[in-house]
């Protein structure tokens, strides 16, 4: 998929500015930057939450998928986990059990937890009842949007490498958003860095980590102490 020239403006103010990104086929793009960078605009236009300019090209709207920050805020309380799963399966309504439970697994839950409630489970677990209902529509793309900032760290590495084995196990394309440039590195093969709502550089992950060569780019490299490249 290739997001092409693509542009979000209200009123004046240019949020997101002429941006191109690929995503290719089985591959995690890491979408990086501040607060405000315009990352966030990014994911809602490619999804059609807001109003751009610009082309998606090699994607069916209608199979992009997003999960947001915040779980519990994403999930509807009065509705059970296995209720919110299936919501958007397009399977027969005869195999809709089964597939919730499918998908439970696929996230490394049990299939008890399909009767229970949001505020029932802990934020590791609902941020992966989100995952499991996102992954139910069998998407072309998967938006994470900060999908572990609101998370405690014990429970963000747990989430971290459940994105890296879906990403193994379904071949999944995603575009990965984070302000933290440590957890990005950790998912991503591509690392796309956003500025004021624009790409100052992209670049394979290692490459760009090791040989960055926006000044901004060192500034994030900079606040992240462990991501420093060592000498030889």
């Amino acid at each position: 998929m290739i997001i092409k020239n693509l542009s979000v403006r209200f009123g004046g103010f240019t949020a997101v500015d002429d941006v191109t990104l690929e995503i290719p086929a089985g591959g995690i793009v890491g979408l990086v930057g501040e607060s405000g960078s315009g990352k966030s605009t990014l994911a809602r236009a490619v999804t059609g939450l807001v109003p751009y300019t610009g082309e998606i090209v090699g994607a069916d709207p209608r199979r992009i998928q997003m999960v947001f920050q915040d779980p519990y805020a994403s999930l509807d309380p009065r509705m059970t986990v296995g209720a919110s799963v299936a919501e958007g399966l397009r399977v027969p309504r005869a195999a809709r059990r089964a597939e919730v439970e499918r998908l439970l697994s696929l996230v490394s839950l049990p299939a008890s937890l399909a009767g229970r409630y949001p505020r029932e489970l802990s934020g590791g677990q609902r941020q992966r009842v989100a995952v499991a209902r996102a992954l139910g529509a069998r998407p072309d793309l998967l938006i994470a949007d900060e999908i572990t900032s609101a998370l405690d760290v014990s429970v963000q590495g747990a989430v971290l490498n459940l994105i890296r084995s879906l990403r193994e196990e379904l071949r999944l394309s995603m575009l990965f958003i984070s302000h933290n440039l440590a957890v990005v590195r950790y998912v991503s093969d591509t690392v796309a860095v956003m500025h004021r709502g624009a790409l100052v550089e992209t670049g394979p992950t290692e490459q760009l980590v090791a040989s960055p060569t926006a000044d901004y780019t060192r500034s994030l490299l900079a606040a992240v102490p462990r991501l420093r490249p060592t000498a030889p």
